[in-house]
């Protein structure tokens, strides 16, 4: 099982200080927590993609591109690659080029993203928002595997024997998860292709997630791809932890409650008790991550967002050894004591896929 983490890069003032980072500072503190996360043997590190503050990461190939530089084993991978609103050549060029720098160590998840006036800032309409998201796909699951490429749909210019630079590395295109927290239509454009599907589920309750995953299952069963429980599955995550939870619970509860995205809303206890998230010991994140198959299954990938709502980057930094050095290994061990012999152990990587070509 690939476990990581992945940042949405926000810029938030420190509730407890009042000091807000520098771009600079945010920029380069995503990339330490890249470094950190090979250091304690994590598998992937993820960014989002976001286009207005109080996000700095607009350009998550360039980022990537610089972490692949300065790292030998992690899996580099977008907690968010707009589908809707990039030109799906400028995507299939961007990560096939990453691909030969990084020697394969990339994948990437598709998604709509959750800022609405995005689309506009790219001559799109939000209200094609799930059309865009099919054909723009379409055209790149295209672009990666044919050599020539004629065109031609609704959303963007005709293409006339275009074939997209560079090729994948080694003929093989990168891994893809669709992400999504309310769309079905995502889950079955997931199923078909037998990609990947990422359940973001840190909003919301487990049954919301429990229909989405379980409809992805069923139709990429479907397709043809495998049996249901086979399917690609990953899941997001959210932990502070200390050794003890009280220290947890008394030390991150001001940033919570002060959080761009989920602050003044329901209580702490209220948002444990729903969602994923984990404010405790080490043992209580590890018991609570292993609940997550109870409700959705055997699954590939788990990803926590650890570097959020202000939080100083020696804190992220600590956690993150916590999660290497404490949670990490005990979850392998106890996943992969429960996983059944047929179902996947991890999410495809490139050498595996290359394995799989040459079947």
């Amino acid at each position: 099982m690939q476990f990581g983490v992945f940042t949405v890069g926000d810029v938030t003032p420190d509730p407890t200080t009042g000091r807000v980072p520098s771009e600079a500072e945010r920029i380069k503190a995503m990339v330490a927590i890249a470094a950190k996360a090979e250091e304690v043997g994590l598998d992937v590190f993820a960014t989002g993609e976001h286009h207005n503050p109080p996000f700095v990461p607009s350009s998550p190939t360039t980022m990537l591109g610089y972490v692949a530089a300065r790292t030998e084993r992690l899996i580099l991978s977008t907690a968010t690659t707009l589908i809707t609103t990039n030109d799906p050549v400028k995507i299939a060029e961007d990560f096939a080029m990453l691909q030969h720098l990084a020697d394969g160590r990339v994948d990437l998840m598709m998604g709509r993203g959750n800022t609405a006036p995005v689309y506009p800032w790219f001559g799109k309409d939000i209200r094609d928002g799930i059309d865009l998201a099919i054909e723009n796909y379409h055209l790149l699951h295209r672009l990666w595997r044919e050599d020539v490429v004629d065109w031609e749909g609704r959303f963007r210019t005709p293409l006339q024997s275009f074939t997209a630079t560079p090729r994948p590395l080694d003929g093989v295109p990168p891994f893809v998860w669709h992400g999504s927290i309310r769309s079905p239509e995502i889950a079955e454009q997931a199923a078909y292709y037998g990609d990947g599907f990422f359940a973001n589920h840190i909003f919301w309750p487990k049954e919301h997630f429990q229909r989405l995953i379980g409809l992805y299952r069923r139709r990429y069963e479907h397709y043809g791809h495998g049996s249901a429980d086979q399917a690609i599955v990953g899941l997001g995550g959210q932990v502070f932890m200390r050794r003890n939870s009280q220290d947890a619970v008394r030390e991150f509860r001001p940033y919570f409650d002060n959080a761009p995205v989920y602050g003044h809303g329901p209580s702490l206890e209220e948002f444990t008790a729903e969602t994923p998230l984990t404010v405790g010991s080490p043992q209580q994140v590890i018991d609570k991550t292993l609940t997550f198959r109870d409700n959705f299954g055997d699954y590939q990938r788990q990803l926590f967002l650890m570097d959020h709502a202000g939080l100083p980057l020696k804190t992220v930094l600590e956690q993150i050894d916590m999660l290497g050095e404490e949670v990490v290994p005990v979850l392998r061990r106890e996943f992969e004591a429960l996983r059944p012999a047929h179902v996947p152990a991890t999410a495809p990587t490139h050498a595996s896929r290359i394995k799989e070509e040459a079947r």
